[in-house]
């Protein structure tokens, strides 16, 4: 089961390329459901010293991405192919806490809902994706090795 593959992942303390590269955490799945977070500083400001919206998207790629892996089968990964994002108020540092809903799993894609508030629970970003299932030798590979 892929929950309980992503879990052993997790207890392993390995984290993802991107999450070291960017500083995101993967904090908790369950069920077609994820949490991630990201303690923004300057390093991820833009020229007007606010959180860049493309880090926002990273951040919600991979929890969206994460809620959505919860509903694969042994051999499945899956590929954003459409995400879309709204900015609604500015960020600045802080830990900023992405959590996402698959709204609609399919056989071979799916749609999943995220929102990325900040410290004080105020809403920053929503996001929507549309992912799709994948079934090639790159799923295997890390359903196997665990990364």
């Amino acid at each position: 089961m892929m929950l309980e593959h992503i879990r052993r992942w997790m207890e392993s303390g390995q984290q993802m390329p991107v999450c070291n590269l960017i500083g995101m955490s993967v904090e908790h799945v369950e069920p077609t459901l994820a949490r991630c977070s990201l303690i923004a500083s300057d390093k991820h400001w833009n020229p007007f010293g606010t959180v860049h919206g493309g880090i926002l998207c990273d951040l919600s790629d991979l929890v969206m991405g994460m809620a959505f892996m919860t509903t694969l089968d042994a051999g499945e990964g899956l590929a954003t192919i459409e995400l879309k994002i709204n900015y609604l108020r500015p960020a600045r540092t802080g830990k900023l806490t992405a959590e996402a809903k698959v709204a609609h799993r399919g056989r071979t894609t799916g749609f999943v809902e995220c929102s990325i508030t900040d410290e004080a629970g105020k809403l920053v970003a929503k996001a929507a994706s549309t992912c799709m299932v994948v079934k090639d030798e790159r799923a295997q590979v890390w359903n196997q090795q665990g990364a």
